[in-house]
């Protein structure tokens, strides 16, 4: 366990190594703040916190920087956000209210505010759904002796099968029938409109018992699903080139390429889609190319939908405070914006 002077000892050179991106030494810290510690004290102190895994000594130098674990804990008990200047929210406002005609450039605007604040990459991931389908028709076909093959079939054309185990003594006539009940209840019917309780009832009505309706529920929401449309959005992707921990073009190059790969970068970032902010430092990064960076994502919804999830790439080094305060802003201020267009769009 750190002590408190441990503690404050290890936020001090964080800060200053995000501030500088120099390895930090032990007079820098003792001529800067009044701790009232002689160089030497502290000095020990960070070799105690380089021992425990939370400071390391590049090369031969006298400084230190921090380690993945010394980022992770500064992110989760030491870390205060750092307050958004009233410029940022002029910039913020002004840049969205001018866009907050399209959806798209809405988005698109969000990717350019976050790496203009930030000074590093953002990333933008949108979630949106294509026009409603409307059921068409259910149909069941034999598989073999124990299970037939649940059917369904929107307007547009889009199938989607389920398998189905027979119950004992049940006969495929069986399901004909039920088709036919099941298509003259829910034909024409909005899919997003049909409720798992409806099902229940209609197949509670037909022969006393709701199994058959879980299958049609499961159905439904494969289908509601596959017409979701993501797409991407990147800004200051330039911005690498301008950390210092990134003169390696070899680095570069990797992270580069990676964000050619639309299908990659939604991969990222839907490691976070549960609500609220989420923080991973270095290898916890699942994938090779950013694991000498930081991400800070965050995934907003509307009326109980996800509409987008929001990351900042950087390195390590990046400063935390400012990116959450930037995206804890965006995030209520894009509420208001995309439950405007959600009013103009439903009017």
């Amino acid at each position: 366990m750190l002590n408190d002077r441990k503690r404050r000892i290890l936020q001090l050179i964080i800060e200053e190594y995000i501030s500088t991106a120099e390895p930090v030494g032990s007079r820098i810290i003792s001529r800067k703040h009044e701790l009232g510690l002689s160089s030497a004290t502290i000095r020990n102190e960070m070799s105690d916190l380089e021992d425990m895994g939370y400071l390391e000594q590049p090369h031969t130098s006298a400084g230190r920087v921090p380690s993945a674990l010394g980022y992770r804990l500064y992110v989760d008990y030491l870390l205060s956000p750092e307050k958004i200047t009233e410029r940022e929210i002029a910039l913020i406002q002004s840049w969205l209210r001018f866009k907050a005609q399209k959806l798209d450039e809405v988005f698109r605007t969000t990717a350019k505010i976050l790496s203009r604040i930030s000074k590093n990459i953002s990333i933008v991931r949108t979630r949106e759904e294509k026009s409603c389908q409307l059921f068409k028709y259910i149909r069941f076909l034999p598989l073999d002796a124990c299970r037939i093959i649940l059917v369904l079939v929107t307007d547009d054309g889009v199938a989607e099968n389920v398998v189905i185990n027979l119950p004992d003594g049940a006969a495929l006539e069986d399901f004909e029938h039920i088709a036919q009940i099941i298509n003259k209840n829910l034909s024409g019917t909005p899919l997003n409109a049909i409720k798992r309780e409806k099902l229940d009832d209609i197949c509670r009505n037909i022969f006393d018992n709701t199994f058959l309706s879980k299958y049609l529920f499961d159905a439904l929401s494969s289908l509601q699903l596959q017409k979701k449309t993501d797409k991407v959005f990147l800004g200051g992707t330039a911005n690498i080139f301008n950390q210092p921990e990134f003169k390696d073009i070899g680095k570069i190059k990797e992270i580069l390429a990676m964000l050619e790969e639309d299908g990659l970068i939604k991969d990222i970032l839907s490691v976070g889609e549960e609500s609220g902010m989420q923080i991973t430092i270095g290898s916890e990064n699942k994938f090779s190319g950013i694991q000498n960076c930081s991400m800070v994502q965050a995934t907003y919804r509307l009326n109980g939908q996800i509409v987008g999830t929001f990351a900042v790439l950087g390195p390590t080094r990046m400063k935390y405070g400012k990116v959450i305060s930037v995206m804890d802003y965006l995030h209520k201020y894009l509420q208001a914006i995309l439950s405007s267009i959600n009013d103009i769009n439903d009017s």
